[in-house]
């Protein structure tokens, strides 16, 4: 039998375990389930990716980079002068009041890297590269602080099942972000 040319197939594999893990969680992914969902024979699933682990970590890394595009595009996030706690906390609400089956995948992706520590650096990529962007408007101190900040309120709130108070966010980011070696002030081109 010839073999057929698909060169989204790979892609189609890691979009079909987004749906498998969203819809069952990490205890239903096996290349088995990734397969039927993809529709592609199992031997396609191994072939693009020999362990779940490294199948987790390209369903991780697209989370990652859809998440950090939305960042990158957030005007009250790169912008000088613009409020930044309240950048943060109205997009914090867009992102939970958006699909929270994706949001809950992604999160359970993330903390899969406790046992997973195939899964760490790409963890890792997702702190590093926003707290690289808000450090561009606070400091490196600071930065890390609002994401662990926007960490907890997120699992705060995804795993007791209260509705997220925006509010509540933009105040504890702006506490967080007044303190010493908070947002610095516009500087005037030359």
């Amino acid at each position: 039998m010839a073999r057929r040319y698909d060169p989204d197939r790979r892609q189609r594999i890691i979009d079909a375990a987004i749906r498998v893990v969203g819809a069952k969680g990490l205890a239903g992914l096996s290349h088995r389930s990734v397969a039927a969902e993809a529709d592609v024979p199992l031997g396609s699933t191994t072939y693009h990716f020999a362990t779940l682990d490294d199948l987790m970590v390209a369903a991780l890394r697209q989370a990652n980079e859809g998440f950090a595009a939305v960042v990158r595009d957030r005007d009250a996030l790169t912008g000088a002068g613009a409020d930044l706690a309240a950048g943060l906390a109205a997009l914090l609400g867009e992102w939970l009041g958006g699909d929270r089956t994706g949001v809950e995948l992604e999160y359970e992706l993330y903390l899969a890297a406790l046992r997973r520590p195939a899964l760490r650096p790409v963890a890792a990529e997702w702190t590093d590269d926003l707290a690289a962007l808000l450090a561009a408007r606070t400091d490196p101190v600071t930065a890390r602080a609002l994401v662990a900040v926007l960490d907890g309120v997120c699992l705060q709130v995804l795993l007791t099942g209260t509705p997220y108070d925006e509010a509540y966010a933009r105040e504890i980011l702006a506490r967080v972000a007044a303190a010493p070696g908070g947002p610095r002030p516009e500087t005037p081109s030359p």
